[in-house]
């Protein structure tokens, strides 16, 4: 699969524009911002490509990944935005609250302007459901829709209590956000992290992924395949 990689905002999250038909996307984890001075980069990539990012998809809901979501719904005002009800109050109204609790406890409060008052959750991630079970009355392509179908959620939480991985079996590839990384998995002690649970997530994804599967983190080295890992 050619997914598209941009490193974005201040701790570099890899952003991935992820092909559904020749103009139709889904972006997920964008994090541009003016504080990382690379505001609007995910969608002067988006108009380069003559693409349109039919949804937004977030691996869940920790400040460096959806601080983007500013520049996505300024040039997008309808885009859909999806996350797991576990880390939705991560975004909307108490987002202030919650971004500026987990940023405190990081030494990182300079960041909270850039994660206040984000758009809210439009959608919302479920285990085992298909992205185009999620978003079935989005008006897309009938290639985009059936690319939509091969997209399935499993929820993984441990990182956050709302973490999820974004499956797909015929092309070999998870999107893992900070639940897998390259021989590693994400940390568990920022508000709402588990030890016990993202254990037991690194083990549902060893047992119910194909061992050839692709493997496409929030950070750092990509494309691994599981049997690095596991």
């Amino acid at each position: 699969m050619n997914l598209h990689l941009l490193h974005t905002g201040p701790l570099a999250v890899n952003t991935y524009i992820v092909p559904l038909s020749e103009t139709e996307t889904f972006v997920v984890d964008a994090a541009d911002c003016a504080f990382s001075r690379d505001e609007g980069s995910v969608v002067s990539f988006l108009k380069s490509k003559n693409i349109t990012p039919v949804a937004v998809v977030l691996t869940h809901g920790h400040f460096d990944h959806v601080s983007g979501l500013f520049s996505l719904v300024k040039a997008f005002p309808h885009i859909p935005i999806a996350i797991h009800t576990g880390d939705s109050a991560m975004l909307g109204e108490q987002s202030e609250d919650m971004q500026g609790a987990a940023l405190s406890q990081m030494g990182f409060t300079q960041f909270l302007p850039f994660v206040s008052d984000l758009p809210p959750a439009t959608h919302f991630l479920e285990e085992g459901k298909t992205l185009a079970e999620l978003f079935k009355n989005l008006p897309v392509s009938e290639k985009a829709q059936k690319s939509l179908s091969q997209w399935e959620v499993l929820h993984t939480p441990g990182h956050t209590e709302g973490s999820c991985c974004l499956y797909n079996k015929a092309e070999r590839t998870l999107i893992s956000g900070d639940t897998l990384f390259y021989q590693s998995w994400g940390r568990t002690d920022l508000i709402g992290g588990n030890e016990r649970k993202i254990h037991q997530s690194l083990r549902k994804i060893s047992e119910y992924c194909e061992k050839d599967t692709r493997v496409y983190p929030g950070h750092d080295y990509t494309g691994f395949t599981l049997a690095e890992n596991f």
